[in-house]
């Protein structure tokens, strides 16, 4: 079931009827708990299990490490739960590409013998859940949180469908508290019409922005990457990324706003990625709730900054290698992770250096510097996000560098329209992320008057819906396939 279609549109009307006219706070934790379980087995029913099967292993292993002071005991709980919880994840999303990859290494020494490839259904937003669960149980572990005693409140984390199958990743740390509501507290921070304005929004970045303007432009270039002229590999190449921010940003507006509906606050999830100076601040603005589990759950647990600069480095690059395989399973996700580790490597020998030297780059002309390198950096990267195949990367770098351009796709002269529309979109989302780069829009909105957002809703609910009855096609939010 997906956030753009019209039967979500009426599950969603129907939780929110039900949320302010069902009598108990119990009763309306079961009722969303049940919208969440028919939101995901609308897919495939038969997943609801084996997400279940994960959240079980995980409640009774949180339970069991708090039930005791042994480490021996404690540690191993903790191994059990994360050992599982890789297992499956590593069956459904990685097995078919760890045998992929054995063949094809078989095949380059000379050898016969071919693993079987197995062709798995990747169990929608099992990345996701499967973070959040393990979480819950490293945190319980470190003694940063109590295990709960409400199977219906920690059901209701890992399921609760706002965030379920494309984030944002959520602690149990900051959601359990919200919905334990035996006052009725979570019914007082109900915020219907600052949500509703959010979720709109957020469809208007998915269906008019994403899908609307920069997907066919970035999709028309990359099916034909050796035809590509320099100019072409460029402008396909910042399509896709105004694409998969406004599709995952979209997707993260949506999710934030319909959780403020029902009184729940998720923390932002991106915020001006596009504006950031170096790699690193743009890790601290992209894809937020993700890069921060990676720091706290990988990247500290590996030493993090101690033991010296080069265990630091090797640190990073390990935690980045890991997202980029989080992402997807295919050898272009790895590079691309690769890639931004040693970016962020490179970076903070530079910053250690200009700090040796006592060297400070500030001001705005600096600024401006390291805006446009940091989204240089951030587009040649993205080519190996979006390429299907290495074949495919290295030839539209090719083509970006102008080492190899092919004669042109033409496109300008078959879509004139569509390229002007896409490269004045291009300018405008740089310029809004550099004018929010301190400040954050949906803080604005929030400030704002009822009838400013009662506009705001009406025009852009107006654009998405004129939107959906002119598209051709359903796209699936990006993020879904992770």
């Amino acid at each position: 079931m997906f956030f753009n279609s019209f039967t979500f549109l009426f599950l969603l009307t129907l939780v929110l009827v039900l949320d302010r006219t069902l009598p108990s706070a119990r009763s309306k934790k079961l009722m969303i708990l049940s919208a969440s379980v028919v939101f995901y087995g609308a897919w495939k029913p038969i997943f609801v299990l084996l997400m279940t099967f994960q959240a079980l292993v995980d409640w009774y292993a949180a339970r069991a490490i708090g039930a005791t002071e042994d480490r021996r005991k404690r540690r191993a709980w903790l191994i059990a739960s994360i050992g599982i919880n890789l297992a499956v994840l590593g069956y459904f999303k990685y097995m078919a590409f760890f045998a992929t990859s054995i063949n094809d290494v078989s095949l380059a020494l000379g050898g016969t013998y071919q693993l079987p490839v197995p062709h798995l259904i990747l169990p929608i937003g099992i990345s996701f859940y499967t973070f959040e669960t393990m979480s819950y149980t490293i945190d319980v572990y470190r003694r940063e949180l109590k295990p709960t005693s409400s199977f219906l409140d920690y059901s209701l984390f890992i399921t609760f469908f706002p965030h379920l199958v494309a984030g944002p990743i959520v602690r149990a740390s900051a959601f359990l508290p919200q919905v334990v509501d035996e006052d009725g507290s979570r019914s007082a921070r109900r915020r219907l019409g600052y949500g509703l304005c959010l979720f709109t929004i957020g469809m208007f970045q998915k269906v008019f922005i994403a899908d609307g303007i920069f997907a066919p432009l970035a999709d028309a270039i990359y099916a034909t990457p050796a035809n590509a002229s320099t100019a072409d590999g460029w402008l396909g190449t910042m399509a896709f990324s105004g694409q998969i921010y406004y599709d995952f940003s979209g997707y993260s507006t949506c999710a934030i706003g319909l959780a403020a509906c029902l009184g729940i606050t998720i923390a932002d999830n991106f915020h001006s990625p596009y504006a950031a100076v170096g790699l690193s601040d743009f890790w601290r603005r992209w894809h937020i709730s993700l890069s921060s589990w990676l720091r706290d759950y990988v990247y500290v647990s590996m030493g993090g900054n101690r033991h010296g600069a080069w265990k630091r480095y090797r640190n990073l690059i390990a935690t980045m290698v890991l997202g980029g395989l989080w992402h997807g399973a295919a050898w272009t996700f790895v590079i691309w992770g690769t890639l931004h580790g040693f970016l962020l490597v490179i970076e903070q020998g530079i910053r250690r250096l200009l700090a040796a030297l006592k060297i400070s780059l500030v001001g705005i002309v600096w600024t401006a510097i390291g805006i446009a390198l940091t989204y240089f950096a951030v587009c040649v990267t993205w080519v190996f996000f979006r390429a299907p195949t290495f074949h495919d990367a290295f030839t539209m770098l090719a083509a970006m560098f102008g080492v190899d351009p092919g004669d042109g796709i033409k496109l300008f002269a078959r879509r004139g329209q569509d390229v002007t529309l896409a490269v004045t979109a291009i300018v405008l989302m740089l310029a809004t992320h550099v004018c929010w780069r301190r400040s954050r829009f949906d803080r604005w909105i929030e400030h704002r008057p009822w009838w400013v957002r009662g506009a705001v809703l009406s025009l852009v609910l107006a654009i998405v819906a004129a939107s959906i009855a002119a598209s051709t096609t359903q796209r699936t939010f990006i993020y879904f396939q992770f």
